[in-house]
């Protein structure tokens, strides 16, 4: 088994990398390196005047890096997109591919504290470099603001109950390791949904860490900058907060989905939808990595 595979096993291969359209001296750019799966796929399609660059905040990724000099790795989070393709000279790009998914890696890594399925120190941030851990936010957010993470982020129909579950609990003694968070809220959760509901927790805990709506919202923006006419936006999501947020840019331009229509009813989108529907794993592939199970891939073409 290859240390790739056993970092992450990406998603929708085929399906993403042929999206981008690729012309083997284009220039693109990959948002969430991870990996590496998918852009030592582009690099294989790419002439000697291609040029690639990956996004990843995570210094675990660095391990992945590919030593081609076509190939440029940016440590930063994608949110810095317009800065850095500005820092490094670029200025349009033929295709940019987000997979929003947290690796494997990262689940199965029970330092980082992003799994229930391990006990270790409640941190989940995605840049160990950067500010606040999952622990500090839940001992020092207020109930109110706690309530709204978890509604917000994890859909949880029960967050105010929640927030207030661990506010009281925190008071007698502060929330650090998993093991300790685990047994604040399951009593709160029944036998046959508890998985899928302690999941929910986590994403949004996760959600709020990264701050990943914000990242997403600031790197779906500079897209429509940073592509060329005819450029390909390709984004694989996970959960329906950034699957909205994507179907809207795509559509409407704006992350809020508000559309615009000029004098004749034409909606004022930047982009066109290359796939209408949205493409899903096949069954052979969600054999293959059940963790694709919730993945949805959109493609759509700059204007």
């Amino acid at each position: 088994m290859t240390e790739e595979i056993i970092y992450h096993t990406p998603v929708l291969l085929e399906e993403s990398v042929n999206g981008m359209n690729i012309r083997p001296d284009g220039t693109y750019v990959d948002v969430t390196f991870g990996g590496g799966g998918h852009s030592k796929y582009i690099l294989s399609k790419l002439g000697k005047n291609g040029r690639l660059l990956s996004f990843d905040q995570d210094e675990d990724a660095e391990k992945n890096i590919v030593n081609d000099k076509r190939f440029t790795f940016v440590r930063s989070n994608f949110r810095y997109l317009h800065n850095f393709l500005r820092y490094y000279q670029v200025e349009k790009v033929d295709a940019i591919l987000a997979d929003l998914g947290v690796s494997s890696h990262h689940f199965d890594d029970s330092e980082r504290g992003f799994s229930f399925r391990f006990d270790g120190k409640l941190d989940m941030r995605m840049n160990k470099r950067a500010g606040m851990t999952a622990a500090d936010i839940v001992n020092t957010y207020e109930e109110e603001k706690l309530a709204s993470v978890f509604y917000l982020y994890g859909e949880l129909k029960n967050s105010r109950k929640l927030a207030s579950v661990i506010v009281k609990a925190r008071n007698n003694q502060k929330i650090e390791t998993i093991e300790d968070f685990l047994s604040v809220i399951k009593p709160l959760f029944g036998r046959e949904r508890e998985k899928k509901e302690l999941a929910k927790v986590f994403q949004a805990l996760r959600i709020e860490v990264n701050q990943e709506m914000e990242a997403l919202k600031e790197m779906l923006y500079a897209t429509i900058e940073a592509l060329k006419p005819g450029g390909r936006l390709v984004v694989i999501t996970y959960h329906s907060l950034e699957d909205r947020m994507v179907k809207n840019i795509m559509k409407s331009g704006n992350v809020e989905g508000k559309v615009e229509q000029d004098f004749f009813g034409n909606i004022q989108s930047p982009f066109a939808l290359v796939n209408n529907r949205v493409i899903v794993p096949d069954e052979a592939e969600l054999q293959r990595n059940p963790r694709s199970r919730s993945a949805k891939l959109r493609i759509a073409e700059k204007k």
